[in-house]
């Protein structure tokens, strides 16, 4: 007997559905094809163990099993499941509904029971857009699959629940999620606020640009300035998600396996990966391609801090990603892309003993150090993060101050209020364009038009700091952010003053 139900494999962070076809016949073998990994030639086993202690058995006959599309790699051991009810229905041990019409999916254990598993969310997806009958998953998946509307989706905790399910589908209940009550209602994270840092006034100020524009921002200064006590307040001011983001953020956490059990992420991410990272790990890949940590920052934020103690290998693989907000991944048997619009921020201390430039402490680094320091990092790395802040040491008055004044919920109110001027001024712009960082070349000169006197003022910084034309386009970004913090239509030569001066750790200036 042939009997047909569906699986889903990923790609990406996208999911195609797999037709799994089993069938009964004469002889007694077990074959298994359409090119799957170790671990689903493995399942034979676990499917035995499963069917046999809930009083089932794969049938002593020949047992044929299809995965198609056949020259597509199915990886993991969410197909236990449907090849399990397969084999039952196709040796007719039970009588259930029409299996071509779902989509199943799930790990057994030996006493038949569920585990989770990775990608439910563009899963559901797919079954959606195939118009599939229902889903049927394990009970710690069901509400991330049951975000997706005008989809039934089934929880289940063992082999029994879903044999009963299939059987009785009208009498089954399905998973209910709301996802805009869920969203509006945990939407609101609590944040470390801007008022717990004591001094830094003209560090927040980079940081309320930096969110007000989307921009990338590297600190550099000394040990216990505080540049990742800043950097984990930056969400605080960020724009909350819109329901479209968390979706797409939701989904790059559910392929790679990291969602929690609430189902849809509805706060921005904010990944800090140690410095010995590998480059497969940040951007995403390996053998079984999964997305890296500037991907699961998508619509975040991603914090290197100690920047040049990073492989520079795995700083250069960054340069795409950064300029292009996607990874694609090339592989010769595969390549995939995973979103990557992330907010870099970056933290370094200015030489190897980090107190070249303090105003208290002596710095132990001579010239050929701090320059063969500095250099770890590449100027072209160094033009696309738009602005470089040096942070000094906080002084005593300020230390000693015992109480701060909340901050956040003020710069987050003018972030978006800046916010919102970008989309109001690019809604009309065919290239998408959410926020000032991504504007393109051509973008560029129509929005940040300057006049005489600040070209003048322009020029003679791009000759001063000897900058590049990338830099060059990071200023006219800053500035364009600066005038929208300010109301302003126009750029005016205080706002790109102020832009410029964000460039002053520019490698001719660092070590000067």
């Amino acid at each position: 007997m042939l009997v047909t139900t569906n699986g889903a494999a990923i790609l990406g962070v996208d999911a195609q559905l797999i037709t799994i076809e089993v069938n009964i016949g004469k002889g007694i073998r077990f074959f298994l094809v359409g090119l799957p990994d170790n671990a689903i030639k493995e399942s034979q086993h676990r499917i035995d163990a499963a069917l046999k202690n809930n009083g089932y058995r794969i049938p002593g006959k020949a047992v044929t099993i299809n995965m198609a599309p056949a020259d597509l790699r199915k990886e993991g051991a969410a197909y236990d499941l449907p090849i399990a009810i397969g084999i039952l229905r196709a040796s007719e041990q039970i009588q259930t509904t029409d299996l071509s019409d779902w989509l199943i999916m799930g790990e057994l254990a030996l006493d038949g029971s569920l585990r989770p598993v990775k990608g439910v969310l563009p899963m559901a997806i797919a079954a959606r857009n195939a118009n599939l009958k229902g889903i049927i998953l394990p009970s710690e998946n069901a509400a991330e699959a049951a975000i997706v509307d005008n989809t039934k989706v089934y929880g289940v905790n063992t082999l029994q629940e879903v044999i009963e399910v299939l059987k009785n589908p009208e009498e089954a209940i399905p998973v209910v999620f709301d996802t805009r009550s869920h969203f509006e209602h945990n939407n609101h994270a609590f944040y470390p606020d801007f008022g717990e840092v004591k001094g830094q006034e003209q560090v927040k100020r980079a940081f309320e640009i930096a969110a007000a524009g989307g921009h990338n921002l590297l600190l550099i200064g000394p040990p216990g300035s505080g540049k990742s006590m800043l950097a984990k307040r930056l969400p605080g001011i960020l724009p909350p998600l819109n329901l479209t983001e968390a979706l797409q953020t939701t989904k790059i956490h559910s392929v790679a396996g990291k969602l929690k059990a609430e189902g849809l992420l509805s706060t921005r991410p904010f990944r800090s990966p140690h410095h010995t990272i590998s480059d497969v790990a940040l951007v995403g890949g390996g053998s079984f391609p999964l997305p890296g940590e500037i991907s699961l920052a998508h619509n975040g934020v991603l914090f290197l801090d100690e920047l040049p103690e990073f492989k520079r290998t795995v700083l250069e693989v960054m340069r795409q990603p950064l300029e292009e907000r996607t990874v694609t991944i090339a592989r010769a048997k595969y390549t995939v892309d995973y979103p990557a619009n992330v907010m870099l921020i970056a933290a370094m201390n200015p030489c190897p003993c980090g107190y070249y430039n303090h105003p208290t402490k002596d710095c132990s680094c001579n010239a050929g150090k701090v320059q063969q320091y500095l250099n770890k990092v590449s100027g072209p790395l160094l033009d696309r993060i738009d602005l470089h802040v040096e942070v000094t040491p906080v002084d005593f008055e300020d230390l000693s101050k015992q109480t701060s004044e909340p901050q956040s919920e003020g710069i987050r109110e003018r972030v978006i209020k800046a916010r919102e001027v970008q989309l109001e001024r690019y809604k009309m712009d065919r290239a998408e364009i959410m926020n000032n960082a991504q504007l393109q070349p051509k973008a560029l000169h129509k929005y940040c038009k300057l006049d005489n006197q600040s070209v003048a003022l322009l020029k003679t910084a791009v000759d001063k700091l000897k900058l590049s034309a990338r830099a060059y386009d990071r200023i006219l970004k800053v500035a364009r952010t600066i005038a929208d913090l300010e109301g302003s239509t126009n750029i005016e030569a205080n706002h790109l003053a102020e832009a410029i001066q964000y460039r002053s750790l520019d490698r001719e200036n660092w070590a000067g």
